[in-house]
Order: C-alpha cells, then structure tokens, then sequence
C-alpha cells in the first residue's frame, strides 16, 4: 500500500459522509501521516445512533439463521482482502505483518463462530406453578449497540463485537480508536460490498471525549461494549450511570508470570518471551510481571536476557520479531516507567530505550527490554506497561506469588508455571484473575471466554458467554387457560 495520504468518509446509515475537522494517522514505524479520518460532529453521532434505531426493528426480527447467512457473506467478502488488510494493520497499528496476517484470521474465525451460532441461541421454559400455564425465559437483543475499540487490534477487535452483537440480533455503531481508525473505514467498505442492511453497522470516527462520549450517554444506547484501560472503563460508567446502560468492559490488567521452582525452566524462558513481546507487548493478557522462585531467579533471568538479546526489532513489513508501539505518548510512559524503576534500584539488564541507528531516529521506537532486581513496590511491577518491558521480581514461595498477584485491584489473568498438581488446583482457586494460563503461553481461543476480574472488567467476549453477553432475559408466564 502506498505511504500517499489518503482520506477516508465515515459510514453512516449506508452512506459515506464527511465532516470539515479531520484526525490525521500516522504510520508508528516514521511517525508520517499517511490517511485522515473525518472527526465526526455530534450531530453525525446523532444520525449514526437515528440509523440504528431505524434499523433495529426490521433485523432483530429477522431469523436467527438469516442473520448469521449475513454474517457470513461479510466473511466471504472479506477473504479476498486479507493482503490488503495485513499490509494496512502493518501500516496504520505497526505490528509485524505475520502477526497482522494472523489478526486478519482471527477476525474471520470471530466472525464465523459468531455466525455459526445462530442455531444455538437458548432459552428456557420452567415449570409453572398454575395448571396450563409454562414460564419461558427467552433472551433478546439489547437493541443498539456501542463498540468502542482499543488501538492494538484494530480489526480483530471489530470482528470480536460485530459477529455477536449482530447474530443476536442488536445493532452496533462502531467507534474505532483515533489512533488506528482507517481498518474500520476499510471494514465498512466490506459490510457495504457485503450487503448488510444500511443501519446495521454504522462506523463513525472522532474524538472519545467527544463522540465517544456522545454515542455512550445517549438514550437511544442500550449496551457499550468496550476494549480499553481501566480509566476509560471508569469513564465509561460514569457516562452510562444516567441512563442505566448495560456495559461489557475488557479493561487492562498486570498478568503476574509465576514461575515456581518444580517448573519446566527452558519451556518457561521460550513462553514469557513470546507472552511478553508479542505485538510489541501491546496485549491485555501479556505477561507483564514475572515472579521467579529464588531458586531459579539466577538461571531464568540469564536464559531470558539472552532469548531477549536475540530479538530484531524493525521494519514490521519485514517480519523482524517486533515492531513500533502504536503512538508516542504511550512509548514516553514506558520509558518513564522503566527510568524510575531503574532510579529505585533495579537492573538494566538489556534495551532500556530507542535502538540505535538511523532507521529508528522517526517512529515509535523501544528496544525489547528487561529489568531484574525488581521489587514489588517499584513502577514497573505496580503500572500495567503495554509495552517490550519485562521487570522480574524474586519471590520466596508460591505464596508470596499469590499475594503479591491477588492484592491488585485489577485481575485480568495471570499465568503458572509448576509441575505439582496441587498447586495448580489451588491456584485456580485462589487467584483473582479472569483468565489463568497453566504452564501456557499467550493464547486466546475463540471458544474460550476474555474476561477481567475486580477493575479489569464486567463481562467479557469470545465463546458461548460472549454471545450471551449480547442478549438480556425477558421472562414470559403464558397462561393458556
């Protein structure tokens, strides 16, 4: 794709539409604006939120069935593009193109579970307590909806709340992050080549606090789901408190990576590099704090630092192991973490700032890095990171591990590495995370479920749960009498 500026139009109602202010979109890798996006007013929110209701009616009457049959024609019109969307994540998000190549997959596979569970939707009927009488529990959409997309996958992210929002028959506007909005306007171009209903999936651009904020405290909004930080997962909450709208978060969280002393070493180093650094370490689920047993802290850290070593960094389209973080501001925060941890006494093992050479003086650049002598007190054990730094923290016991992971007030998910059957059954009891990863490297199913505990998250998305996440119960007493 050509780094030429392009300007994309907003999808509203079935119709492509501009605004006069626009929001520019750099390429992470140079920091060159390559595309704009309209930055929407609130009066195109408003006709976003008008179509959806419009449309509404007509399609959560639809079959189940023709609804998935859709879902699926968009995943036919998809296929053909997956170069043209692997090299435009690589442009616009900075992931290595295999890993863009794979988020492309991903977005199909969400999308076609999504559709393939039309026949499976449930509810229940219960006995009465009248003669002639039955008690269905039926489940039905929520109406429209709001998807509110983090910067770190772009198009996975959409194919994630698309496929289930609209197998049950809700409706979605889509808001992209204003750092990686151009995938979603290229996404709309396949729902409207798709042949999706106008209305049915609306795509609008713009600032959070703005239009974000807008489509989130409007009346017409029945369910937000949302992929983001915490703080905006606060925001959120206050915004929807008026109107008492149902919410799924997916927030951030600090994955503790407990590596105990029975544990596989060598299978352990391989998977906290790969959980780690995959996309940058821009991953909600990334290892972020490893806490190593004293017994092997010495060994581990040494086999980490040299795996880590041998990690290229560069041109993403090129495939090196990693690419850019997503924005500037972001990178400035990890490197202000990774100082102050350093100032309070911890160990610079590798990276610790932008590679040298000329092909890294533009873009957002940091080098894989690692730090030990971390304690639990420092920034980088305390703040979730989102990006290529791994602190190593030495513990004493497998319970120092769960406290230290427990007292957080996040709890997204958290991996173990040991052997003993009964620690693991005791961690899975005991840990206060959404997703546990047991002697398992970052991975995520699509039949398995993406939640957060305590501040990491109300809901979740992926699997049966996320689709029900989509529906709400309507309690029926059907009196035949």
């Amino acid at each position: 794709m050509s780094e030429t500026q392009q300007h994309y139009q907003c999808y509203i109602d079935g119709e492509w539409t501009d605004s006069a202010q626009k929001l520019a979109v750099e390429n992470p890798a140079t920091g060159e604006v390559f595309a704009s996006v309209p930055d929407c007013t609130l009066d195109q929110a408003d006709a976003a939120l008008a179509s959806s209701q419009q449309a509404l009616q007509s399609w959560k009457l639809l079959p189940a069935i023709e609804r998935g049959r859709h879902l699926l024609r968009l995943v036919e019109a998809l296929k053909p593009k997956r170069d043209h969307f692997a090299r435009l994540l690589v442009l616009e998000q900075g992931k290595t193109l295999n890993e863009a190549y794979g988020e492309f997959d991903d977005t199909l596979n969400y999308l076609t579970y999504s559709a393939e569970a039309a026949r499976r939707l449930e509810g229940n009927i219960f006995p009465s307590d009248s003669p002639n009488e039955q008690l269905w529990i039926e489940k039905v959409p929520f109406g429209v909806t709001i998807g509110l997309c983090a910067f770190n996958y772009p198009l996975a992210l959409i194919g994630r709340k698309v496929g289930p929002a609209l197998v049950t028959g809700n409706t979605m506007i889509i808001k992209p992050h204003e750092a990686t909005p151009v995938t979603a306007m290229e996404f709309a171009k396949v729902v409207e080549e798709a042949g999706i209903p106008k209305g049915v999936i609306n795509v609008i651009s713009g600032s959070g606090i703005a239009v974000g904020e807008h489509l989130v405290k409007s009346p017409i909004t029945q369910l937000v789901s949302l992929t983001g930080s915490i703080r905006a997962g606060q925001a959120i909450c206050r915004s929807v408190a008026e109107n008492v709208t149902a919410v799924s978060l997916e927030l951030g969280g600090k994955a503790s990576f407990i590596v105990l002393d029975d544990a596989d070493l060598d299978k352990a180093v391989d998977a906290v590099v790969i959980s780690r650094y995959a996309n940058c370490g821009q991953v909600c689920i990334c290892a972020e704090l490893v806490l190593v047993h004293e017994n092997l802290a010495a060994e581990f850290t040494r086999k980490v630092v040299e795996k880590v070593k041998q990690l290229t960094v560069g041109n993403p389209m090129e495939n090196p192991n990693m690419g850019p973080s997503v924005t500037a501001q972001g990178l400035d925060r990890v490197d202000s973490i990774v100082q102050e941890t350093i100032s309070a006494g911890a160990k610079l093992e590798c990276g610790g700032g932008r590679p040298e050479g000329e092909a890294f003086t533009k873009g957002n650049w940091y080098q894989p890095t690692v730090l030990s002598g971390v304690t639990a007190d420092m920034a980088a054990a305390r703040e979730e990171i989102f990006g290529p730094v791994l602190p190593i923290v030495t513990i004493s016991s497998y319970e120092e591990a769960v406290e230290i992971t427990n007292r957080r007030n996040d709890g997204l998910s958290c991996y173990l590495w040991t052997n003993n059957y009964r620690t693991i059954m005791d961690a899975i009891a005991r840990l206060e995370v959404g997703t546990v990863f047991v002697n398992k490297q970052i991975v995520g199913y699509i039949q398995g479920y993406h939640s957060g505990h305590k501040r990491s998250g109300i809901g979740g998305e992926d699997g049966i749960y996320g689709i029900e996440g989509y529906l709400q119960k309507r309690a029926v007493y059907l009196n035949c009498n």
